[in-house]
């Protein structure tokens, strides 16, 4: 389970992405939040049937900035390492 952070709008977010990474067996780890900035630790799943099924780095990056963008804007500078 994802690291909660003091910030609900952005604990929502990092839920519903943490489910959609989870679905292919992927995780959220050592979330970091300070000020505008987040860095979160992805670690890809694997689906041997549907490996373009798993998200790469960069889409969990789209996923995180598109959704942060409407449920806490001020978070403008995503890692995901």
């Amino acid at each position: 389970m994802v690291q909660i952070t003091n910030n609900t709008q952005v604990d929502f977010v990092l839920e519903q992405i943490e489910k959609l990474v989870a679905s292919e067996g992927g995780t959220l780890d050592s979330v970091s939040l300070d000020g505008n900035n987040l860095k979160v630790k992805y670690t890809p799943g694997v689906n041997e049937e549907c490996p373009e099924c798993v998200p790469t780095h960069d889409m969990v990056n789209q996923f995180l900035t598109a959704s942060l963008s409407i449920h806490a804007p001020h978070v403008d500078n995503i890692e995901v390492s």
